[in-house]
């Protein structure tokens, strides 16, 4: 996450400067990780529940370094796409959480959860911090051999620092296809997939504009930029926590998560209401990222609750490939957005989005557990 997150920064400002620029390809090339992604997220998942984790995870990190060298070699947005596709296809996201749920118990799963989205977060803000920095010392293909040198050390951390994960019986064969149809079909299951969608598309729809917002709008260098980034972060973690401790205290689950959800809304409204004043773009920011730091965390916690057992690796394939959709379509539409109506177009756009994602949310029951007459 943190070498995804180092080019968010910087890939649109520096795709503008490619001989084949065009809003709608600079859409594709943010997003297109998420397509290969979406593909192959179940299949992963699928054969994580089968084979286990960490073999997955290993050819999932193999991939993103060859996507990796690919990109630090490319001299065109149209290569950048295919390079970020490669990348895609290290498709280990359900495969990670579901050995975390493995490793974890359902009692503390939760709170494991939050602090994968804890540490989402400081990889999102360290990468916003680094990246100007690093894009005016290495510049993009730079930025891609360190993602490569990331994705090795993964692989390291993966066999020297996690334990080992429980052995596994690789579910009911003959009753595949149908536990499959049951945890796509589940309507407990239905509005978190819908909401891992929403949440990514917004999220690459919003770095698609954010930093265009800060250099063309308010005339800000791509080397100050992090100042904002991490002024924006440090502040939104006050509205993380709180966020996180009202769902632990039992029977405001719901309600904190709908809320949630209207105020992603209320922060892409704001900043298409306005971008031209910094400390507006700022505050919509911070109310931005202290809810998503928080559903970023409780929609997978709320998935591993409702889809125990053997099925895990699979349901989490589901609600992977829906959130790299999420985020393909969020850079695609995005992109069109912006060519068209420019950049409020695309926030409005996302606060749309959002507003349809709580309408759903509040009209859903979420995290019943599946049962197929196993654990």
């Amino acid at each position: 996450m943190l070498g995804l997150f180092l080019l968010l920064p910087v890939l649109a400002l520096y795709a503008r400067q490619m001989p084949d620029y065009t809003p709608e390809l600079l859409g594709l090339a943010m997003g297109a990780y998420g397509l290969t992604q979406a593909v192959l997220q179940i299949p992963f998942g699928r054969w994580s529940d089968r084979y286990g984790r960490k073999p997955l995870i290993t050819i999932g990190l193999l991939l993103y370094a060859a996507g990796s060298l690919l990109g630090a070699m490319a001299h065109s947005l149209l290569a950048l796409f295919v390079a970020r596709m490669v990348q895609g296809a290290g498709a280990v996201s359900a495969s990670v959480t579901a050995l975390l749920a493995d490793l974890t118990r359902p009692e503390v799963r939760t709170r494991a959860m939050a602090f994968v989205g804890i540490s989402i977060g400081l990889s999102f803000v360290v990468a916003l911090v680094l990246a100007p920095v690093l894009d005016a010392v290495i510049g993009v293909p730079g930025i891609f051999l360190v993602m490569l040198a990331m994705a090795l050390t993964g692989l390291a951390l993966l066999y020297v620092a996690v334990p080992v994960e429980p052995e596994r019986s690789g579910g009911a064969e003959g009753r595949e296809f149908s536990a499959m149809a049951d945890i796509v079909t589940r309507p407990a299951l239905r509005p978190l997939y819908a909401g891992v969608f929403a949440l990514h598309f917004i999220m690459t729809a919003t770095f698609l504009s954010v930093p265009q917002v800060l250099v063309t709008d308010l005339g800000m260098p791509v080397a100050g930029h992090w100042k904002v980034y991490l002024g924006v972060f440090v502040v939104s973690i006050a509205g993380t926590v709180p966020l996180i401790l009202a769902t632990e205290r039992g029977g405001q689950g719901k309600r904190v998560f709908v809320a949630a959800v209207a105020l992603v809304a209320c922060a892409q409204s704001l900043l298409g209401l306005d971008h031209a004043h910094l400390w507006r773009v700022m505050a919509a920011l911070t109310l931005f990222f202290a809810v998503f730091n928080y559903l970023e965390a409780r929609l997978p916690a709320l998935l591993t609750q409702a889809a125990p057992g053997t099925d895990r690796g699979a349901a989490l394939g589901i609600f992977a490939t829906a959130q790299f959709l999420g985020a393909f379509l969020g850079g695609a539409v995005g992109g069109l957005l912006l060519g068209r109506f420019g950049l409020t177009g695309v926030f409005w756009g996302s606060a749309a989005v959002a507003a349809t994602w709580a309408a759903i949310a509040a009209a859903s029951t979420m995290g019943a557990p599946i049962s197929h007459g196993r654990s």
